[in-house]
């Protein structure tokens, strides 16, 4: 999906393109990447780099095209992991600006319909980068709390249950923390490299947003490795109980082995072709079934006491 966006007190949807307008696109159909080349002048493997879902944070200056390819989360709760992270690519150049991305995503939402961007000016394009940032992080944020319930939901379940859909819940959130550490952290590297960039500097940066960027990527970052360290040792915790559950049920099992072993030996030698006494006795199967109900007895409430059970 194309759009145009231009400014008119905040950001409004324009019908065709203008100059000096916002190019939002959102999973580009052939003829959508085709109109970019052929009519926008991007080139095509910038478009191909940006919609590979492995492309890691970066800038670069390409001809007339300041590219900034950063990582931002995606939300799908239909999958078995729900939360992951994809390109957002941003082109900037004289007179546009074109963000490009393979999937609808709640950043661009939060950029244009957000009541906190009505000031957002698309002539000033660097901090209309940053804006980018400071929205991928809350939601980098937002998302991190929505892991932490899920987990907390999925813990409260496997201590009930040891079934292996909870374990395997838990290692989907396991996953999503692990995206969402690596993006943040090229995103971090990739916000200090703006930062440095002779590019940049030429600009007047709104101090106070670069600010509200840098501190909510390291706290978004915090909390990650946090919420990673805690999933981790949950982990372990859980393979250490259900090790120890493993052995508390193989124990209880050999215990109940010992303890019918001993009417199978005495019904054996009873039931052996020798002369035992008992041959013409009428109550000797009724005596056979005492003794072995009598010194099951007693075995298991010598385990018991010794708190073998």
């Amino acid at each position: 999906m194309l759009t145009f966006w231009k400014q008119d007190n905040g950001l409004k949807p324009a019908q065709e393109y203008e100059r000096d307008c916002w190019i939002n696109v959102e999973e580009p159909t052939s003829a959508e990447i085709e109109q970019l080349v052929e009519e926008f002048k991007v080139p095509d493997y910038l478009i191909n780099d940006i919609l590979d879902a492995d492309e890691s944070s970066r800038t670069e200056v390409d001809g007339r095209w300041l590219v900034v390819i950063l990582r931002i989360p995606i939300y799908q709760h239909d999958e078995d992991v729900p939360f992951f992270t994809i390109p957002l690519g941003i082109l900037i150049s004289m007179h546009n600006i074109v963000t490009i991305c393979a999937q609808e995503n709640e950043v661009i939402k939060d950029v244009i319909y957000s009541p906190k961007n009505r000031n957002l000016r698309l002539n000033d394009k660097v901090n209309f980068i940053l804006q980018l940032f400071l929205s991928s992080s809350n939601f980098y944020l937002k998302y991190l709390k929505e892991i932490n319930r899920i987990t907390n939901d999925i813990e409260s379940e496997l201590e009930k249950s040891t079934k292996n859909k909870e374990l395997y819940a838990l290692l989907n959130m396991e996953k999503c923390l692990v995206f969402f550490m690596t993006s943040l952290k090229s995103n971090e590297l990739l916000l200090n490299k703006l930062q440095r960039s002779k590019v940049i500097n030429n600009e007047e940066i709104n101090e106070d947003l670069l600010d509200d960027v840098t501190v909510e990527y390291k706290q978004a970052l915090e909390i990650t490795k946090v919420y990673s360290d805690i999933q981790n040792g949950r982990m372990d915790a859980f393979a250490s109980v259900i090790s120890n559950n493993l052995n508390v049920v193989m124990r209880r099992l050999t215990l109940i082995t010992i303890v019918l072993m001993f009417p199978a030996m005495i019904s054996g030698f009873f039931g052996m072709n020798i002369i035992n006494g008992f041959e013409n006795n009428p109550f000797a199967f009724w005596w056979i079934i005492g003794v072995t109900v009598f010194t099951s007895g007693l075995i298991f409430i010598f385990l018991n006491r010794s708190r073998f059970f």
